[in-house]
């Protein structure tokens, strides 16, 4: 079985390769582990491989927050420099810094 590395950390602000919204990392599973309904839902000439990294986001677009999974295939690294407002993000992270959130809490 081939080692697999996540091209982004914790704590790191990302944007969607395709849609308008970015996110804050909050955790990351090495493959796919979501349901198949879920990845049955994704229109299948988009569909992304299973075995990539897979990263749990504190999303904003304009208009709403709410919390993405998506492959590391979609993901850019943002670049704007700007912090993102998702309320959530007080829960776990400290100060925004250079396109990252320190951990405010040891992970488990």
């Amino acid at each position: 079985m081939e080692a697999r590395t996540a091209k982004y950390m914790i704590g790191q602000v990302v944007r969607h390769r395709l849609h308008p919204f970015r996110g804050v990392v909050f955790d990351i599973d090495p493959e796919f582990s979501n349901s198949e309904e879920w990845y049955e839902s994704i229109p299948e000439d988009s569909r992304p491989n299973k075995d990539q990294p897979f990263y749990h986001l504190y999303a904003e677009t304009e208009a709403t927050y709410y919390v993405a999974y998506v492959s590391e295939q979609n993901l850019v690294a943002d670049s704007s420099g700007e912090p993102v407002e998702h309320p959530e993000l007080i829960a776990q992270f400290g100060e925004f810094n250079d396109g990252y959130y320190a951990l405010q809490a040891a992970l488990n």
